[in-house]
């Protein structure tokens, strides 16, 4: 017998306030047993009519011990009712048991912990506790500097982790999140941390200071610098001569110069000066190539009793080239000695910038030579200057023989400034130039950024270079970078101008197992050049996978917005 679920409710509405009791509620559990699809027989499976009601039977009888179970405060009852009756049970797939969160990075665990929404200070902090992550004040930096977490998460992250073992709670420590802060325009929150800092017995230094004044002052909040300067007893410091030059230095960095000088001048007899408070002015009026201004500060620096340095006369012969008196620059360059100042490196450096604004490279190499017969040697900005110059003059040969000569110097080049010599390489004329500059670099022990291989890559796989491309590829992968995205479509696409079809199938596939799905435009490259070999199978078989691939990036996209992979 059918158990006739119409009944229900009004015998349930009574026994829900409280006219009837059951003392036996096992036994409406068995009638809801026998109400089942094992009790039917199978000629009645067949009517069609039969499974719009069951499968209405189904959903009533499920709300119904739903409700029951609430009621009584027990836990849910589960009827094994199968929604189809001709399958009595479905094989369950069984998913190994890993961490979901492995391919992440540490600080893109920690800071996924802000994704998830969590509400409440403790339940953060629990959370960010039970992250497995042997945290360091790198992590830390990291965590807070990328990504795009607002100031009062940052304040909680920063809070949590001082608080860690290993974790150093000093001046460096705080300099790092009051940055971060201060980057991101939080600057009522880089206050509050500015404060909990004195408050902790941390005394700030000078380049706490100037990480809170140069915040100030590249969001051109000049007066919100000027009054830090003013309340710095506030914070354990006095405005002295250091912190002044700190504030001058902010804002002639930031071409300030106006504000700097009203503040050299309002504080004039009141704090003391030295050399570097002049030669900061001297720089900032260098950069604005304002000759008069210079020559009245160091008219200025030689009646407060002090002798201009190779620092002033560098940035005089600056200044003097940025406003188009390259001949007044060689005068002061050539009576320096008579002065009493011998010319060092940065000297040089500020003739050969001259005259490379000017496009003379001859007296460039003019006073690269003679700095090498000098008792000084070129440094690193002597050579970025020359390299950099002629790269963009297109003289390989020049540039080249620059680099070699840096490399034997025992100068090693920073990834950035590597980086700067391979792009305009990469930009004109075919890859062999860039790849020379790329050997000699790797031979000398230089690290090579990942934006160097793209552009390498990018060069060799237009001009159809399979061989040095899979080199190359090697090489990178070899120094600790690992393929994205760019990497592979870059190498797909070299290997189908060459028609190496099978290569790219099996760099694709790569790809897609990785969970990188190239752009359709390579897509579409790579299988029409398939469908013009008449590889129909091949192409048929790579567009379902990336079809596949396509679907589970926009998941995968969607997963990671919400937090979801945590």
């Amino acid at each position: 017998m059918a158990f006739h679920f119409r009944r229900l409710p009004g015998w349930y509405l009574s026994f829900s306030s409280g006219r009837y009791r059951l003392p036996h509620f096992s036994s409406l559990l068995s009638v809801f047993r026998f109400s089942t699809i094992n009790g039917i027989p199978d000629s009645s499976i067949n009517d069609p009519s039969f499974h719009r009601t069951h499968n209405r039977c189904n959903v009533d009888e499920r709300r119904v011990l739903t409700e029951l179970s609430d009621l009584f405060q027990l836990s849910h009852i589960n009827t094994t009712i199968p929604l189809y009756p001709y399958k009595e049970s479905y094989p369950v797939k069984q998913i190994e048991s890993r961490d979901v969160d492995e391919f992440l990075l540490p600080e893109e665990k920690l800071r996924g912990i802000f994704l998830q929404k969590l509400r409440g200070r403790t339940a953060i902090e629990n959370a960010l506790s039970n992250v497995s992550v042997e945290l360091s004040i790198d992590h830390i930096a990291k965590v807070v500097d990328r990504g795009n977490l607002g100031g009062e998460a940052m304040v909680l992250f920063f809070n949590w982790a001082i608080k860690q073992p290993g974790i150093p709670r000093d001046a460096h420590s705080y300099y790092i999140i009051i940055r971060a802060l201060g980057r991101r325009k939080f600057f009522e929150f880089m206050i509050q941390v500015l404060h909990d800092m004195v408050k902790d017995g941390v005394k700030p230094n000078l380049e706490t200071v100037s990480a809170v004044m140069d915040s100030f002052i590249r969001a051109r909040r000049v007066h919100k610098a000027l009054d830090m300067f003013e309340n710095l007893e506030e914070f354990g410091l006095t405005p002295d001569t250091e912190s002044l030059n700190v504030l001058l230095l902010c804002l002639c960095r930031r071409t300030h110069v106006g504000a700097a000088n009203s503040l050299f001048n309002a504080v004039g007899g009141k704090i003391k000066f030295n050399c570097v408070t002049y030669n900061v002015m001297v720089s900032g009026w260098s950069k604005l190539g304002r000759v008069s201004e210079m020559e009245r500060t160091v008219k200025a620096m030689i009646a407060d009793g002090f002798t201009p340095d190779c620092s002033t006369f560098s940035y005089l012969i600056e200044g003097l080239g940025r406003a188009g008196q390259i001949d007044d620059a060689v005068e002061i360059f050539d009576h320096m000695k008579e002065k009493g100042c011998i010319p060092d490196t940065r000297v040089y450096n500020a003739m050969i910038s001259n005259f490379i604004s000017t496009q003379n490279f001859d007296e460039c190499k003019k006073y690269y030579k003679a700095l090498l017969e000098s008792n000084f040697d070129p440094d690193l900005d002597t050579y970025t200057k020359l390299i950099s110059a002629f790269l963009k003059s297109q003289k390989v040969a020049d540039a080249l023989e620059i680099f070699e000569e840096m490399l034997v110097q025992g100068i090693v080049p920073p990834t950035g400034s590597l980086t700067s010599f391979i792009e305009p390489l990469c930009s004109y004329g075919p890859p062999h130039a860039a790849m020379m500059i790329y050997k000699k670099a790797r031979k000398f022990g230089c690290q090579i950024s990942l934006n160097a291989y793209k552009l390498l890559l990018k060069r060799l796989s237009r001009f159809g270079k399979s061989g040095m491309l899979l080199n190359l590829w090697d090489e990178m992968q070899e120094s600790g970078h690992t393929s994205d995205m760019e990497v592979y479509e870059y190498v797909i696409n070299g290997l189908c101008n060459i028609g190496h079809l099978e290569n790219a199938v099996h760099v694709m596939e790569e790809a897609l197992r990785n969970g990188f799905c190239p752009s359709k435009i390579v897509c579409s490259k790579l299988n029409n050049k398939l469908l013009a070999a008449n590889d129909v199978d091949k192409a048929y078989k790579l567009f379902l996978k990336i079809k596949d691939a396509r679907r589970n990036e926009n998941a995968q996209r969607y997963w990671r917005s919400n937090g979801w992979h945590f």
